[in-house]
Order: structure tokens, then C-alpha cells, then sequence
């Protein structure tokens, strides 16, 4: 049987200890990011209520950003995803304000998700 905690503070935990080994699995027909850890085989699942996607700075010269409409954060992320999940990383959270941020090595985004809903699933 799977024990299901729902706390940010393992996930936390987790990505403090062993940073490397947590990666970016899925993102589900829920609007939930599911992070994988293989140091302790945690899956964590992150409810999502909102997702910003900040360009980099040399894409916001390129592109001019403030000038043109984007489409939704959700809609970048979902995109990313599929096209290069192995470049999604966790690269800083707050579970005070129930906040992470995820950034892919390939589109150079960075992504910061409003989590409404922590929990981790230890096998």
C-alpha cells in the first residue's frame, strides 16, 4: 500500500537532500505536475491553480515581449513538456507561499506554478 502525505515539506525535504535526482515525470489531464525522485522513490504531485512562463532575458530583447500577446502560461508549460520533459528541472520552491518554479534547459522558460494542493506518494 502507498502512503499518500500531503505536505509541501516533503517534497522540500526531498529536493534539499538530493536535488539531482528529482525530475519532472508528467503533467496530467488534472493540471497536476508529477515530480519523480529515484534517490527515494517519491512521486510528488503538485495541483496547479496557476502557471506564469517568463521568457529569458536575451528572448524578451529578441522578441519584445511587452509588445505582443502570449499565450497562456499553462499552454508554454503543457508544450514544453511534451516536447522535452528531460529538460524541465526544479530549480526553487516555497512551500510558505505554496510556490515552485521549474525551468527547461532546452526553451529556456522558466515556469512559476501557484500550488494549490501538495502530496507525495512514497512507494
Amino acid at each position: 500500500m502507498t502512503q499518500v502525505i500531503r505536505s509541501g515539506a516533503f517534497l522540500q525535504q526531498c529536493w534539499s537532500v538530493h536535488p539531482l535526482c528529482v525530475t519532472v515525470k508528467r503533467i496530467t489531464e488534472e493540471n497536476a505536475v508529477v515530480l519523480l525522485c529515484s534517490s527515494c522513490k517519491s512521486a510528488h504531485h503538485l495541483s496547479i491553480a496557476t502557471v506564469t512562463s517568463i521568457a529569458s532575458s536575451t528572448q524578451q530583447v529578441a522578441g519584445d515581449a511587452a509588445l505582443r500577446e502570449e499565450p497562456p502560461g499553462e499552454d508554454y508549460l503543457k508544450a514544453c513538456a511534451a516536447a522535452h520533459a528531460a529538460s524541465l528541472t526544479l530549480r526553487e520552491m516555497d512551500v510558505f507561499q505554496d510556490l515552485v518554479r521549474l525551468r527547461c534547459a532546452d526553451c529556456r522558460r522558466l515556469y512559476e506554478l501557484t500550488v494549490s494542493e501538495f502530496e507525495t506518494r512514497q512507494r
